[in-house]
């Protein structure tokens, strides 16, 4: 693996590693599969968070290093809610959040980002611990909800590339820049895609 790390290629004057290009393209395709609501989406995403593991800790974000780990449990927990939740024709059932759930999210990631912030800061474990802690409390809260087959999953994931995309840039992780912000594009698709299934499940329950 830390092969892969050291060794990679120039792109208009800047180092982008074989880890960070492979977890970061197979990130891409994690966002490409949940659109459509198949179970390759959890064992792509094993893939990319093992590879950017690495990647991550070796830029000293120890927080964004971190979430990895915490993906991993959760991609195996989605996985195996998927499976039990599925359509024969559609996918797996996808639904809105309550009210409540809605405010629970925002609680969560208020709390946890304070929370993981000041750890960060006091185990001196990343240099801007506060949006990587956001960033790390966001991607928890996002998997966890795509888990649950929640919509509203996709907005946390708004929020997170909009903390990502400069952090990334003054990490001088370019690519993971510009794939946070492709990101953006594929997940408002995957928003819009999420509504009209959350919509046609609840019609058909009635």
């Amino acid at each position: 693996m830390r092969v892969l790390v050291d060794n990679g290629f120039t792109v208009f004057g800047q180092f982008v590693s074989y880890a960070e290009f492979i977890g970061q393209v197979f990130a891409l395709v994690v966002v490409y599969l949940a659109q459509r609501r198949t179970l390759w989406t959890w064992p792509v995403q094993l893939l990319s968070v093992s590879l950017l593991f690495v990647v991550y800790l070796s830029a000293h974000l120890g927080g964004t290093a971190a979430r990895q780990v915490v993906i991993a449990l959760i991609t195996i927990y989605g996985w195996w809610a998927w499976t039990r939740r599925r359509d024969p024709v559609f996918g797996v059932v996808v639904r809105k959040g309550t009210v409540r759930e809605r405010i629970a999210v925002g609680v969560v990631f208020v709390l946890g980002t304070s929370g993981f912030a000041l750890v960060l800061d006091a185990l001196d474990a990343s240099w801007a611990p506060w949006p990587d802690a956001a960033i790390f409390v966001g991607t928890v809260l996002a998997f966890a909800l795509q888990g649950l087959g929640l919509v509203e999953f996709w907005l946390v994931w708004l929020v997170v590339d909009a903390i990502g995309v400069p952090l990334q840039i003054h990490s001088q992780l370019y690519f993971s820049a510009l794939v946070y912000s492709v990101f953006a594009f594929l997940v408002i698709r995957g928003w819009i895609d999420w509504n009209r299934e959350a919509k046609r499940a609840a019609l058909a329950a009635a």
